[in-house]
This record gives structure tokens, sequence and C-alpha cells, in this order.
């Protein structure tokens, strides 16, 4: 968790880590990494979060010299795979080009990576990477355009008649891992096309689904409960949403008006799709999606193959 929030890493990370931590029977709760990203500055100066690549960073000094730079954060007595102590690894590391892989005192980012959002709209958490963010939009409210799924994205966002400013907040709905299904990476929604034509690069964008660690915007992602759970997310149109990632030390994610009945997921799945979304939703991505992923493939493979379930 360290090292994520000063590589500034990617969201995807959160998933796997609390699922890692899921499976030896820890629990990880999300506030713990919006705590992490507060104390732990950014320091790898890479993209999305600064300027050069991750070709750079490797010759830098990488990850071994991001942790040089973190003993103060590390439990550097812990025991690793090497079948060193993470002291003993560091032992060598050494950092060929400070603006890479920034001091302490010169951060790319005061603070880390990540924050986590709650309200009305994410009752249990939505995750912000503040690092790949557009400064001047966290602390947003505009008008929502909702999208009810990827294809009414794809078919509606470069519409001419489309009602959207560049202030609009866009909202993606059933993108999570009911709703994708497997929770895909499209929490990168794309600016509509005139507003592109106009100059706008970033807007505020809502959905639970993913986005990758490469990718740059102002995407609320991972909103839980997900709208194909049929709860708060699906209730999103018409309204204005607010998002305040630091509000007297909180982050807030609200609809300030309340929107319509929640909005039918109107799509068909098949037997496998419905067994593994159903499994990976009970947790909402937040715990044991590794687990449940792992049993639900093992199932599978058992009843398709008609294989021993001893030698699986």
């Amino acid at each position: 968790m360290i090292a994520h929030a000063a590589l500034g890493g990617s969201t995807n990370a959160i998933i796997h880590l609390v699922a890692i931590a899921g499976r030896f029977g820890l629990k990880i709760p999300l506030e713990k990494f919006d705590e992490v990203s507060r104390r732990v500055p950014v320091l790898a100066n890479v993209k999305p979060n600064g300027k050069y690549l991750m070709e750079d960073y490797h010759f830098a000094g990488g990850l071994p010299g991001l942790l040089s730079r973190l003993t103060d954060h590390l439990h550097l007595g812990c025991h690793t795979v090497t079948g060193r102590s993470l002291l003993e690894n560091l032992s060598g590391a050494g950092i060929c080009n400070d603006d890479v892989i920034r001091p302490l005192d010169e951060p790319v980012c005061s603070e880390g990576t990540t924050v986590v959002l709650r309200g009305n709209l994410a009752p249990r958490g939505a995750i912000l990477k503040v690092s790949a963010a557009d400064k001047s939009k966290l602390q947003h409210q505009g008008p929502a355009v909702v999208f009810s799924s990827m294809a009414d994205l794809e078919a509606r966002i470069d519409a001419p008649e489309l009602d959207v400013q560049a202030d609009s907040v866009l909202v993606l709905q059933n993108a999570g891992p009911i709703g994708g299904p497997g929770m895909p990476e499209w929490g990168q929604l794309p600016i509509p096309k005139k507003l592109l034509k106009a100059g706008v690069r970033d807007m505020v964008r809502i959905s639970d689904s993913r986005m990758s660690g490469t990718a740059f915007g102002t995407c609320v992602l991972h909103v839980a409960p997900e709208a194909a759970a049929d709860t708060v997310m699906p209730r999103a149109p018409p309204g204005v949403i607010g998002a305040q990632p630091h509000t007297n030390g909180h982050a807030a994610l609200h609809q300030v008006e309340q929107g319509s009945p929640p909005i039918p997921l109107g799509r068909v799945l098949t037997g496998l799709q419905v067994k593994i979304s159903f499994r990976l939703g009970l947790d909402q991505v937040n715990q044991r999606v590794v687990e449940e992923l792992v049993d639900a493939f093992l199932h599978l493979l058992v009843q398709v193959l008609e294989v021993d379930a001893r030698h699986v």
C-alpha cells in the first residue's frame, strides 16, 4: 500500500490487494487506502501522474529505488519471498535520476494517489485517483448525463443532440461486477465529440466500473453498491451531482437532487455470467473477489470437462 501510494499506482491495485488479503482472512477497509494516501506522497514522476514513462522509472532505480526513499514508512524487518528481510533486499538500491523518482521533500504530489468518496450515490464507497485528475475539478457540481449501459453510451455519446456541457457529470451505470458483467475497464468515459472539438479535455465521470492505471481523468470508479444491484446508483437521472474529494477531512459524492426510480438492467446473461457475476457482486469488489471467482471457475471446469475434482 505504501509503494502503491508513492508510485501513484492503479486503482485496480486496490481490488487486488483487498482480494489477496481476503485469502488470508484479513480485511482491508477502503479507508485504509485513503489514510495511507494522505500521509505518503507521490514520488514517481511517471504518467499519468507525471511526465516520464515506466521505462524511465525502471532505469532510474525502479521499485527498489522507490522503496529506498520510503524506509520510514516500511516494516524493514519483514521477511520477503527472497528469504531475506526487506531491509536486506534494499541494501543495494540506488536512484540515478532524482527527477524521475523524487526525494520526499520534492514530491510530484504532496498527498498520495487515491481518495475514497462516500455519499448517497456511493454509500459503500467509490475511488478517485486524484493524482491523475484535473485539480480544478476536485470540487465540482454539475448536471448528470446518465448512460444506462455501455451500449447506451456508444449509441449517444457523440450524438449532436446530446444535452451535455463542459460542466456536466457523465455517469455510466451497469458496468460493475454484475452489470458488466465482470467489471470491465470502462471507467474513463469518452468525452463527447462536440466538446472535444471545443477544447474540453477532462470531465467529471462516475461509474461502477474500473479504469486502466495508465489513464488520465477525473473519473470516480468502483461505485458501490453497483447499479445492477438495484440500490442507489440506478436512481441517478435526473439531477445534479456534486463531488468533493476533501471537505473538512472527508470526501463526498452526492446526488443533490433525488432522481427517478431504478432503471431495469434489461439484458440477458448466460448461465456462466450469472454465476460469476452473482458471486462477484456479493461483496461488491471489496471482499473475497479472488476466492469467489476461483471457486466459480473450478466448479465450471469440473462440470464442463467432467474431470475429477481431486485433480483440479
